[in-house]
């Protein structure tokens, strides 16, 4: 245990020691002050603080998850790209052990990112319109912003543990298409395509009468929708989509470890 724990370090270390890593999450907090301070300025500050917190993390959330997408992605590619695999091979580490140290170095960073974005974003629009804020909503409008939790604070705890599943299962498909095609590139663009580009169809495929379309990857990433409602008028539900998403992850996973322990990755 102590050696996976060391693993898990080394990774860490090369994760926080490049520049790109400090530049996300200064990008992160810079643009939580700037729709803030956007808001302040057009909006004045008769505005609950939790209205431009739910607005910020819709929008910056995405970006989020385009950073960690990168480190995703780079992780297992730029060890190919640099020759370092081998001198990693070469230690008394199993290849199971190598690569799971990577994906737990990984998912800490994406979590490390959400909770940066939700303390940034929660201590930014106290100061900015004050932490009583939300008293100016109403029952109709806070139960429109916040539908089925015990409050704004509730609400912005669920919002972020449904994202952080859905980032787990999109930032696996990066780290599978890292470790298969041993391309940073290749796994951010694609990742990217798939998450943005098909995205956009996601609410048109919707309408197509096809039971196939229910089992496909894209049409379950959004688990918010869910909150409040433990059914939607679709007949989808949460279990169901955390179901699909849990068997896609499954298959990253397997073809991820498979790839990696059965390919001459040293050569």
């Amino acid at each position: 245990m102590g050696n996976f724990l060391q693993l898990v370090h080394n990774e860490n270390i090369k994760i926080y020691k490049r520049a790109r890593s400090w530049v996300m999450l200064g990008i992160l907090v810079a643009s939580a002050i700037l729709i803030s301070i956007l808001w302040l300025s057009f909006g004045g500050r008769d505005t609950s603080m939790w209205e431009v917190m739910s607005t910020e993390s819709m929008i910056l959330f995405m970006l989020l998850t385009i950073f960690a997408v990168v480190i995703a992605a780079s992780s297992v590619a730029e060890e190919f790209a640099s020759g370092t695999i081998k001198l990693l091979l070469i230690r008394p580490w199993s290849r199971s052990k190598i690569l799971l140290s990577k994906y737990v170095s990984i998912m800490l960073f994406a979590v490390l990112l959400a909770a940066v974005l939700f303390a940034s974003t929660w201590l930014i629009n106290w100061i900015c319109f004050g932490i009583n804020s939300a008293v100016s909503l109403d029952e109709t409008q806070q139960m429109l912003l916040f539908p089925g939790s015990s409050g704004p604070f509730a609400y912005m705890l669920m919002y972020y543990g449904m994202k952080l599943l859905s980032l787990a299962v999109t930032l696996t498909l990066a780290f599978m298409i890292s470790t298969i095609f041993r391309s940073g590139a290749l796994a951010i663009g694609l990742s990217l395509f798939l998450l943005l580009g098909v995205n956009n169809f996601v609410l048109l495929l919707g309408y197509l009468e096809y039971e196939w379309i229910d089992y496909l990857l894209f049409m379950h990433l959004d688990l918010t929708k869910y909150i409040g409602a433990t059914r939607l008028e679709d007949g989808s539900n949460l279990w169901f989509s955390l179901g699909i998403l849990g068997a896609y992850y499954v298959i990253f996973v397997a073809l991820t470890w498979y790839v990696f322990n059965k390919r001459d990755v040293a050569a």
